[in-house]
């Protein structure tokens, strides 16, 4: 028979789903969380009383289909250099956000043949995978909303994304046309370039 602990990863995390799929029943792992002091840190997501909490990886888990995006992204490539306050993903139109926006997180929507463009994968600061947007999906996105920005903010992330040597200008302008900016990232270009 397995054992539950086959089903905690590195970090101290259990999914209950992944734990009931093993064929462990709900009475076994309910008596597993309480006699080891596991708690509930989102919907079928525990962690172990000695667990550092990684709320992007539990985040990530919770909602796989997510990217982290826009403030997340920008900070996470340098663009910005204040730590966002809020943690920010995007989801595909139709996904129910109520409950993420309850938790605090600032969520993103787009048609969900466009979730996918530029996502890639970075393991983060507590050695997790998590998806991301690449920085030119960034910079689209950051323009895509630029009334959401601070103007400082928005400037200093377009002028950083340009002074950088692993900028893809042909990338950039790939995912512009695909979010109809193509016009307005060229306009800054010009200006900043």
């Amino acid at each position: 028979m397995n054992s539950i602990t086959n089903y905690i990863d590195e970090s101290g995390i259990l999914i209950t789903s992944d734990i009931i799929k093993s064929g462990i029943t709900k009475t076994q792992l309910y008596d597993f969380i309480r006699d080891n002091g596991y708690e509930q840190i989102s919907h079928g997501i525990y962690a172990s009383p000695d667990a550092w909490t990684d709320e992007n990886y539990v985040l990530a888990l919770r909602c796989p289909n997510a990217v982290f995006s826009h403030d997340e992204a920008l900070y996470y490539y340098g663009l910005i250099d204040r730590e966002p306050v809020r943690r920010t993903i995007t989801i595909y139109s139709g996904y129910s956000t109520s409950r993420l926006v309850k938790d605090g997180i600032k969520v993103y929507t787009v048609k969900k043949d466009l979730l996918d463009v530029g996502k890639t994968t970075i393991i983060n600061s507590f050695g997790h995978e998590i998806p991301i947007y690449d920085m030119e999906r960034t910079i689209c996105d950051l323009v895509r909303n630029r009334k959401q920005f601070e103007i400082q903010d928005y400037q200093t992330a377009l002028k950083t994304y340009v002074s950088r040597k692993d900028k893809d200008l042909n990338r950039l302008m790939k995912y512009a046309k695909l979010f109809h900016i193509d016009s307005k990232i060229r306009e800054y270009m010009e200006v900043i370039l």
